[in-house]
């Protein structure tokens, strides 16, 4: 092969963020120096968003086998989970956290398209997505412009390609003020056997480039993916990627309209790294090659240049492998949708990828040189422990003041935007689109989908408070894993198994790669624990700024997506109050404890405390008491515990039925740790009075430990005989406050 280009050397490589040593990794594997498309292939390949490279020895201690999985974490493109009647339920979360940053918008857009394309490019067709949301400061009007432009890209993006959003979260932090947190989730069925690999079997066999046009856009997103953000990020917009929803809903039913007709050998999304990571995966997930000729994938743009067409990651574009001979019905598909479908070049059995341009070959590597699990570099990154948690442990709650005034101070702390609904976001989603979300009407802790054509549903979620993994990564994270299956306990439903996006600043800082591994190591505990095994994710890295010289990471923010499965309608569980005089309960064990919780952190301002109390094997058990609970038909409205504490869950059950409560605390516990502190593992269920004694008896021969804490009473919120003030009232605050702020 003829290089005509300039020499490449460190420092080239450098500018594209290989190190020295991987230089020479590179040249090894070559036996000869790189030119410059090569080395660009390499510097996304090995970049940290593709490669892993700093988190692939750890992710491998996470618990990845269950009976229900149908393939292995990490074999394709989501994770597939067989839920009985023939079904398999296909689901992913990923984060696009650089992108929204910079470009919240498209950056936010095309994160739904992308995970969108990961569920139907295995054959699935979407039918939830959820999503969960980081941002800082929002009475600034930088983060207000921010959180506007993501919540419009998100909206309108699905919305337009018609999944509902069906659930997720937004959580503000100062830690967020730089660096945005976007991960979308996706959640996709298919008949169990229809799917479609992301391989590359049958050297002779058809490689065809189908769905949008390529453009310069998204050029080095991975690459970008894989570096702080800084003063000048603005200057790497073309590292953001353009959407087009209506392209992708063509995209979506020309691509399982292919797969039917059985020409379709694998199937792979072209997400980060482009045409470069698609081709190079597939081959070396079959141990095959390629050889592609760019001249012939259709571009937007007139004279892009070889490594422009490679690494592009413009949205909406499938790579397929096609059965030779069999090439006419995808085009004939794709034509019908209105979609090019060209044919760029074929499978060979050489291992290899040559990449031709105009007649020149322009590149040649062995795809297993690139991959993960392949030839791509795997680091283990020195950690210790963070300085600030010095100031963690020093938190003793005898030195925080009792409230002065406890009316005053719930109404401070329900106004927090933490804790407000998120009703100004979650209605520019469209949630009822395609008629199976069944948690529109009646809220749940967890949200329920329908399937068509069975007697289940799916209890999805996403859930993490990242300011618990923040005063303890190990505990913190469990609590995440640990919450999820609660929400959906606490629904009606079971856990099968969990996605994750892993969160974190820059792992060659030794603290924050104690936050990963610590992290990692809780979120494996409890999934162990719940026998909920990791079915894949994203690792998103490098997420903090640099402002001058200071660099600050964001909290570590291990974002669990859970699935579960409701069997049975009958036990569908929602929050909300329903009749007056209705027994209320807590279940589970009270503390002294208001560590890490939205009252201490952003009310009192105390910034280091520990995680909130939390046992592992209580957690579980509550759970499953709880579904024995359901399964007897005891009880009204099952509502767990968690930010905000007992008040905020008494006040959510209450706005979401219109009635009140009367309750007493327990004078042997500070009145504030009880109403708002954080401890886990505690439920609040309601059930008529008239079976007050035999749930009582239950409780005690069961050895659990129970509060009865008053009864379903009026439209106010008494606590010791004082009135709080109606419901009406808290709703007001609860669902204006958010609007108000955003406008």
């Amino acid at each position: 092969m003829q290089i005509t280009e300039p020499e490449i050397t460190e420092k080239t490589a450098a500018k594209l963020g290989i190190t020295a040593a991987e230089f020479e990794k590179i040249k090894q594997n070559l036996g000869r120096t790189p030119n410059f498309v090569e080395l660009s292939i390499y510097s996304v390949m090995w970049s940290e968003h593709c490669s892993y490279k700093n988190s692939i020895k750890w992710l491998k201690t996470l618990p990845r086998e269950g009976k229900r999985l149908l393939v292995g974490a990490g074999e394709e493109n989501a994770g597939l989970v067989d839920i009985g009647d023939g079904i398999a339920c296909a689901f992913k979360i990923e984060s696009h956290n650089h992108p929204s940053a910079i470009e919240p918008y498209q950056g936010a857009a095309t994160g739904v398209g992308g995970i969108h394309r990961d569920i139907f490019t295995m054959g699935a067709r979407p039918i939830a997505a959820l999503n969960s949301l980081r941002f800082g400061n929002p009475d600034t009007n930088h983060m207000k412009g921010l959180v506007r432009g993501v919540v419009k890209g998100i909206g309108d993006y699905g919305n337009s390609f018609g999944v509902p959003t069906v659930g997720g979260e937004v959580f503000f932090d100062d830690c967020y003020n730089q660096n945005i947190l976007v991960n979308a989730m996706s959640v996709g069925i298919v008949r169990v056997g229809e799917t479609v690999s992301a391989c590359a079997d049958g050297p002779g066999n058809p490689v065809f480039i189908v769905g949008s046009r390529t453009g310069k856009d998204g050029i080095h997103g991975a690459t970008f993916a894989s570096a702080d953000l800084h003063e000048e990020s603005h200057e790497d917009l073309p590292a953001v990627q353009v959407g087009d929803p209506f392209q992708e809903k063509l995209l979506l039913e020309a691509s399982l309209e292919a797969i039917k007709t059985g020409a379709v050998v694998g199937m792979q999304d072209m997400g980060a790294a482009g045409i470069t990571c698609s081709t190079s995966e597939m081959s070396a997930k079959s141990g095959t090659g390629m050889r592609i000729d760019l001249s012939k994938v259709p571009t937007r743009q007139a004279n892009m240049h070889a490594w422009e067409i490679l690494l592009s990651e413009s949205q909406e574009r499938m790579l397929i492998v096609g059965k030779k001979g069999e090439e006419q019905p995808l085009y004939d598909v794709f034509e019908k949708w209105d979609l090019e479908c060209v044919q760029i070049g074929e499978v060979t059995d050489t291992g290899m990828l040559e990449y031709f341009y105009e007649g020149e070959k322009v590149a040649e590597v062995e795809a297993e040189t690139l991959v993960l699990g392949g030839g791509a570099p795997v680091y283990d990154r020195e950690f210790t422990k963070p300085a600030y948690m010095a100031e963690v442990s020093k938190f003793r709650l005898s030195k925080v003041d009792h409230a002065d005034d406890i009316k005053a101070a719930a109404r401070k702390l329900f106004s927090l935007p933490n804790l407000v609904s998120k009703r100004w976001v979650y209605e520019q989603y469209d949630s009822m689109v395609r008629t199976n979300n069944q948690s529109t009407n009646a809220p749940s802790d967890a949200s329920v989908v329908r399937i068509k054509g069975s007697k289940k549903s799916l209890v999805v979620t996403v859930d993490c408070n990242s300011a618990y993994v923040h005063a303890d990564p190990y505990v913190g994270a469990m609590i995440a894993v640990a919450e999820a299956a609660s929400n959906i306990t606490c629904t009606g439903g079971v856990p099968v198994a969990i996605t994750n996006c892993l969160n974190f600043g820059n792992p060659y800082n030794p603290e924050v790669y104690y936050q990963f591994v610590n992290a990692i190591k809780g979120m494996g505990e409890a999934c162990r624990k719940f026998n909920t095994p990791v079915t894949g994710g994203n690792v998103s890295f490098y997420n903090q700024s640099q402002v001058g010289s200071k660099t600050e990471p964001v909290f570590p923010t291990p974002t669990i997506g859970m699935l579960g499965i409701l069997e049975e309608q009958s036990h569908l569980m929602t929050l909300g109050f329903k009749n007056e005089g209705d027994a209320i309960y807590m279940l589970g064990n009270v503390h002294n404890d208001l560590n890490s919780s939205e009252y201490l952190r952003n009310v009192l301002g105390i910034k280091y405390s520990p995680a909130p109390q939390f046992d592992l094997h209580e957690a579980f058990e509550m759970q499953q008491l709880v579904r024995q609970l359901i399964r007897k038909n005891w009880l009204c409205s099952v509502h767990d515990v968690s930010d905000g504490g007992l008040f905020t869950n008494l006040m959510e059950s209450a706005i979401a039925s219109g009635l009140g409560f009367n309750i007493e605390t327990v004078d042997t516990f500070r009145k504030d740790c009880f109403l708002f502190g954080e401890s886990q593992s505690r439920v609040v269920v309601t059930l008529p009075a008239s079976r007050d004694d035999e749930f009582q008896n239950y409780l005690v021969n069961q050895n659990v430990s129970f509060t009865k804490l008053g009864e379903v009473f009026g439209n106010s919120a008494m606590i010791d005989n004082e009135n709080f003030g109606s419901v009406s009232e808290w709703k007001a605050i609860f669902d204006n406050t958010l609007g108000e702020k955003f406008g």
